[in-house]
């Protein structure tokens, strides 16, 4: 599991001071390219070798509302990899400790013509790096 750390930007809440649902996405995004670049396969290494993870599925479960100027902790980690999907667990907690939002987003992963990665046979040091850091479905706080 790795940690992010984001700050609410005013531009994130609504009139009622609340962030807008829609942000808790842009940060899962955030937080999954830290992901990878912490266990050592950024976009940029991706890209390099032509593959490309598309997002296949978003599941949102929001908790608890954040606010502007709020530091919100996003643990982020990997639930599932079966060697064509790959699927992350976002738990998302304020710094009183109270869970705003758990999410997964869910990928796969494609060359640049399109046609589908064959992680075990293909890139076999990839296909180790994230079946190794597999955490299980569970939601962790």
């Amino acid at each position: 599991m790795e940690t992010y750390k984001h700050k609410v930007h005013y531009y994130e809440t609504d009139k009622m001071g609340i962030t807008h649902h829609s942000n808790y996405v842009r940060w899962m995004e955030e937080a999954r390219v830290d992901y990878l670049d912490k266990i050592g396969w950024n976009f940029a290494r991706l890209e390099s070798m032509g593959i490309v993870s598309p997002v296949t599925g978003i599941n949102v479960s929001y908790k608890a509302p954040s606010t502007f100027d709020e530091e919100i902790t996003i643990y982020t980690s990997i639930a599932e990899f079966k060697g064509v999907k790959l699927k992350i667990r976002y738990n998302m907690v304020n710094s009183e400790g109270k869970t705003v939002c758990e999410a997964f987003s869910e990928h796969c992963f494609m060359n640049l013509q399109g046609g589908f990665i064959r992680f075990k046979k293909d890139f076999p040091e990839l296909y180790e790096a994230f079946t190794s850091r597999v955490e299980g479905d569970e939601v962790n706080e």
